[in-house]
């Protein structure tokens, strides 16, 4: 049976616009489930439903195929059935629809995994996310109603402690799964149905988090990152001209060059320096000078005319991995050591080509303070090395 992976990705949002491809942790909202649902490896297909171009690049750039749905199933009161049933008019080869939707960051590969399972080898027609809560509810009372309000699932005479109640099952969004059938038959739950439990710190809904940086801070903290385990980042390359500095030169009447850059530049390496990870720096031109007067302390290397080759070189002299090895570029000539790196990130004036090649975009730009802003994003990632090896 055809499994796809489908998600709907609407470009119009009457809260956030273009929530779907909105950078969160530095990464396109869709493209962590995108992520996720490619390392699964169990889909034969993986789509993205949308009606606008700028979602259909970025999905197009995390590797999945596009259908463009129609303005009838694009307006803001389209139901996600209505949207799913088109794309089942026009993919005849589908036999199962994995709907997962984008505003859950925190989806891992195991899960669908699991799910996959459920659907292709137990038999379930329909296989849908929830989440267990801990929660007291109690019934509404509207305004004029002369009643008062009643528990809902409790007893106020006692009152379970968290540790003795297992709590309820509520969906949480991340997923939906149905067979051809049913979805024709208008659908999306029906038949042999079975819930899967996500853990409660993977059930992150942007919908509802509606706070951007509390959302960050959560996937930062359980999001999945790829296959591979991370490491402890051990070396900084940054290029100077746009990233440290704005990339401006400024000459003066007696043919001397001035640069600025930013002080919160400065602090970030000197943070850098004290949790144990080098700073290298980088330059295609001759820049030594500028470099002596802002007495960074960092190794340098200016007049590289392979920024690659000198990265290789600096790897293998430090004994590292790639997964070791951090880098923020700016231009064509930094992509092939963003795309090494087991770490990279771009300041948000970044060139088109390097912003497709970096694992991060700063909300900076280059020589305002994108550097800094790259290091905390890497003390938050060592956080979570710190926390997955405690586990």
């Amino acid at each position: 049976a055809h499994l796809a992976a489908l998600v709907l990705a609407r470009g119009g949002s009457k809260g956030i616009p273009l929530k779907n491809i909105k950078l969160l942790a530095g990464v396109p909202l869709i493209g962590w489930v995108l992520r996720a649902a490619s390392d699964a490896a169990v889909f034969h297909s993986i789509w993205v439903s949308t009606d606008h171009d700028e979602i259909e690049k970025v999905a197009k750039q995390f590797g999945a195929q596009v259908h463009r749905r129609s303005p009838e199933v694009s307006q803001d009161s389209s139901t996600s059935l209505e949207a799913i049933r088109e794309f089942l008019n026009h993919h005849h080869e589908v036999d199962i629809v994995g709907n997962i939707q984008a505003t859950s960051p925190c989806l891992h590969p195991s899960d669908l995994i699991k799910v996959a399972d459920l659907i292709q080898k137990e038999g379930f027609d329909s296989v849908f996310s929830v989440v267990r809560r801990h929660q007291f509810r109690w019934s509404e009372v509207k305004k004029g109603e002369n009643k008062m309000t009643e528990p809902q699932n409790l007893n106020p005479a006692k009152r379970y402690r968290r540790q003795d109640w297992p709590g309820e099952l509520y969906e949480n969004g991340s997923f939906y799964f149905a067979k051809r059938h049913l979805i024709e038959k208008g659908y999306l739950q029906g038949g042999k149905m079975a819930y899967y439990e996500m853990r409660a710190e993977h059930s992150v809904d942007i919908d509802i988090d509606i706070d951007w940086p509390i959302a960050e801070q959560r996937v930062l903290s359980f999001g999945y990152f790829g296959k591979e385990p991370l490491k402890e980042v051990k070396l900084l390359v940054c290029s100077i001209d746009g990233c440290l500095t704005n990339g401006r030169i400024y000459v003066t009447e007696d043919q001397k060059e001035m640069v600025s850059y930013d002080y919160r530049d400065v602090v970030g390496i000197d943070l850098l320096k004290k949790r144990g990870i080098q700073v290298r720096l980088i330059s295609e031109r001759d820049c030594s000078k500028t470099l002596s007067a802002m007495r960074l302390g960092c190794i340098a290397k200016v007049s590289a005319t392979n920024k690659l080759q000198v990265l290789e070189d600096w790897q293998k002299d430090m004994g590292l991995s790639w997964k070791e090895v951090a880098y923020l570029g700016n231009e064509e000539s930094d992509v092939e050591c963003l795309k090494k790196a087991g770490m990279s990130g771009v300041p948000a004036d970044a060139c088109t080509l390097a912003q497709k090649a970096a694992g991060y975009i700063c909300k900076s730009n280059g020589g305002c303070g994108a550097v800094r802003e790259f290091a905390e994003h890497i003390f938050l990632l060592l956080e979570k090395v710190n926390s997955a090896r405690k586990q």
